[in-house]
């Protein structure tokens, strides 16, 4: 095939894609007002948002299972006239290809989030990241200390030799796990009700937001793949990587960090946010006695209420672009806008 007739391929692929988002968001778009861009994972395309003033502060917001880049919309909605907002979906999640052959470990997630982050050249970024967007933002964060600013964690951990409770556990059985998880989505589906105390605020729309990336046996792999990746023993092929990064939390020290934690969570619970007090004394903490694991949805005013502070605490000033924001290696990872031509 010539070169002019695969990009002509390309760009009607990249519509394609657009117009499949599209109709998934259609649904409940005015909660996900935003602009998709795709970024090229040698052939599988990896989705973010890219919302705000390119000379602004970067935001890089780390999302978890069972979730996406939708969990970050109010975020986005309070802080992108100031600040540029990254929300990546992780691969097989969110609007992000979800290919049934693809290695689904910790390592991989930290490796395109690092691609992203490098070819995009984002420098003096505030990390936001909640559950599994932990690990994988701090994995990313611990290589490249130089191009972090600030950090701000909810709701996850990056400590080895947890127990997991009974409810992930049980998602894990051979079987059984992969019956409930991806063929009846009780993973996320069960998200949208264990994971908040005010289900006042997970009204319909919010709720098709969380679940509608979910809606096939193949759309589910991510959300089986991620419980089947906490490492619970040292033979797990994921622990190194998690001990890597838990060994780099005394690198953070100077680096301003906040721990917004929802005091209801029955995973990631209150003593999950004392080791991270232990590991970084210097850290803001910010506990909502009242929240639970979705802590930026049952106390949505009061995280960002905190976030700004933090932000004012600690400020960054606006730097001007002296480079391209752009990556120059070629079409095999140039990000674009969903359905750019």
């Amino acid at each position: 095939m010539s070169t002019s007739l695969a990009e002509a391929q390309e760009r009607a692929d990249a519509r394609r894609r657009a117009e499949e988002r599209r109709a998934t968001v259609a649904s409940f778009a005015r909660e996900y007002p935003f602009e998709g861009r795709e970024f090229d994972l040698g052939g599988v395309v990896y989705h973010y948002l890219d919302e705000g003033p390119r000379d602004g502060a970067p935001l890089l917001f780390v999302h978890g299972n069972p979730t996406w880049s939708f969990h970050w919309r109010n975020a986005i909605g309070a802080f992108r006239d100031r600040h540029r907002c990254i929300a990546v979906d992780h691969v097989g999640c969110g609007l992000s290809d979800k290919p049934a052959r693809y290695p689904y470990r910790l390592a991989q997630h930290v490796e395109n989030l690092e691609r992203l982050v490098l070819a995009l050249d984002l420098r003096r970024i505030t990390l936001v990241a909640h559950d599994w967007g932990g690990p994988i933002g701090l994995g990313f964060a611990s290589r490249h200390l130089d191009r972090v600013a600030r950090v701000v964690l909810l709701n996850t951990s990056v400590f080895t030799g947890a127990r997991a409770p009974w409810r992930i556990r049980a998602c894990r059985a051979p079987g059984l796990g992969a019956l409930a998880v991806r063929g009846f989505n009780a993973f996320a589906g069960l998200a949208t009700v264990m994971a908040v105390e005010r289900h006042e605020r997970m009204t319909p729309a919010v709720r098709r937001g969380y679940l509608a990336p979910y809606d096939s046996f193949a759309h589910r792999i991510a959300t089986l793949r991620f419980v089947q990746d906490i490492p619970l023993s040292p033979a797990h092929p994921s622990y190194q990587e998690l001990a890597r990064i838990e060994r780099s939390l005394p690198d953070f020290a100077g680096i301003p960090k906040c721990l917004i934690w929802g005091g209801l969570d029955w995973c990631f619970t209150p003593e999950h946010l004392a080791r991270f007090r232990a590991a970084w004394p210097d850290a803001e903490a910010h506990l909502d006695e009242r929240a639970g694991h979705y802590v930026i949805e049952d106390a949505r005013e009061r995280v960002l209420r905190w976030m700004q502070r933090f932000f004012e605490r600690h400020p960054l000033p606006v730097l001007a672009l002296d480079g391209p924001t752009a990556p120059t290696a070629g079409p095999t990872s140039e990000p674009r806008s969903a359905g750019q031509e």
